[in-house]
């Protein structure tokens, strides 16, 4: 009984987290702008993650094993150093 009153006590402290904007630290600004930026950007701006960071995949995942073709760039190392 008593492991179940802590357990739902730390699950309801869990779920009672702030959800104010976020600000940098007291005394502390944001990163100056990137080369060619105007202004300084806010901390939203700074979480978002460009398209390029988590690409969408453009291929189609193999559901069996199939034998791999001939790669012409797979030559063996050369003798010359």
């Amino acid at each position: 009984m008593r492991r179940l009153a802590i357990s739902l006590a730390l699950l309801g402290l869990a779920g009672c987290g702030a959800s104010a904007p976020l600000k940098p630290k007291a005394g502390e600004s944001l990163p100056v702008a990137r080369y060619g930026r105007e202004g300084t950007e806010t901390a939203e701006t700074l979480l978002k993650s460009p398209p390029q960071a988590a690409p969408e995949r453009s291929v189609e995942l193999r559901k069996r094993s199939e034998k791999r073709l001939q790669d012409p760039f797979d030559l063996p190392p050369s003798d010359d150093e």
